[in-house]
């Protein structure tokens, strides 16, 4: 069992023992599906109650959680994958990190459409029904989309004019710089990332200060409004150390050369994992009406109140 790294155009293996990778696959396995498990009620809730059909904020939450499943999905596989078959077709490869790249940058995008709905509601509600309407989420939801399969396609067809049909034939361990190794590509990600960064965490503090300005004199909701930007705050956080995620693998090696699979692995939990446990947090526990909802399906109640 081994772990591997990119560094340049060379591939370096770090083993781990049977042990240490039996217990790191079924760690891996026991929270992610978890999460998924959790995931799937929440989508389950959604789906039975017509009372979130017509709120924006509960179907960009709905969007959020489909793509942190398909996100938690892909990276799973790809986990154990990396033990088990250590390496695959570079085309199969090439899938799923183009699946896992396009999630990975919808989630900023959605989280920060949550939080401009937060702020409609607290700072202009007597026009949040006419700004905020279902038909415009759905091109948000659409846009999302747009912008991140325009981001993350072009690795795909420079790879296309660049390297050799043998190369999609062959195998590798799968990592975004093995499936795309072109090194334009990495300056592109390098300044895709700043610019998310950027944008992103500007909205965030604009909404943030907004809130906390308009909470100091409003209501409880105003309050609970400004709380829950802090927690997308913190979520946007977590989930763009995956745009710091090569070098940190880098400053890793350096300072914990003998530990560095443990390292990988911690980074792993904390890029990868973590940010999709927040999702359940916010919404699934915090929101009165979704836990009401919620805690019938986990005690399996399949019959309506």
């Amino acid at each position: 069992m081994s772990v591997a790294s990119a560094n340049g155009s060379q591939l370096i293996q770090y083993p781990d023992s049977l042990g240490k990778a039996v217990v790191k696959n079924v760690l891996v396995l026991v929270i992610g599906l978890s999460i998924n498990y959790i995931n799937v009620g929440l989508m389950y809730t959604f789906c039975k109650h017509q009372i979130f059909y017509w709120n924006p904020r509960y179907i960009l939450f709905f969007h959020l959680v489909v793509n942190d499943m398909i996100q938690m999905s892909v990276g799973i596989t790809l986990f154990v994958v990396s033990y088990t078959l250590y390496t695959i077709s570079v085309s199969v490869c090439a899938l799923f990190v183009l699946m896992a790249v396009i999630t990975v940058e919808n989630t900023p995008l959605n989280l920060a459409c949550m939080a401009a709905e937060c702020y409609v509601a607290v700072c202009l509600p007597l026009r949040h029904a006419a700004i905020c309407t279902v038909r415009r989420t759905l091109v948000l939801i659409a846009l999302i989309w747009t912008i991140s399969f325009s981001s993350t396609f072009p690795d795909l067809f420079v790879t296309l004019a660049t390297e050799p049909l043998e190369f999609f034939s062959s195998k590798t361990f799968c990592l975004r710089e093995t499936a795309f190794p072109s090194p334009i590509l990495a300056q592109k990600r390098d300044i895709t990332y700043i610019v998310y960064l950027v944008l992103v965490w500007s909205v965030i503090f604009f909404l943030y200060f907004k809130i906390l300005f308009t909470a100091k004199t409003a209501s409880k909701d105003a309050k609970k409004a400004r709380r829950t930007i802090v927690l997308h705050g913190v979520q946007v956080l977590l989930c763009m150390t995956t745009y710091a995620e090569a070098p940190v693998k880098m400053a890793v090696l350096r300072w914990f050369p003998k530990n560095y699979t443990d390292s990988l692995f911690a980074c792993y939990i904390v890029v990868q994992v973590l940010p999709r446990a927040i999702s359940p947090i916010i919404y699934g526990v915090r929101d009165k009406c979704f836990r009401k909802y919620l805690q019938r399906y986990l005690r399996c109640e399949r019959r309506p109140r």
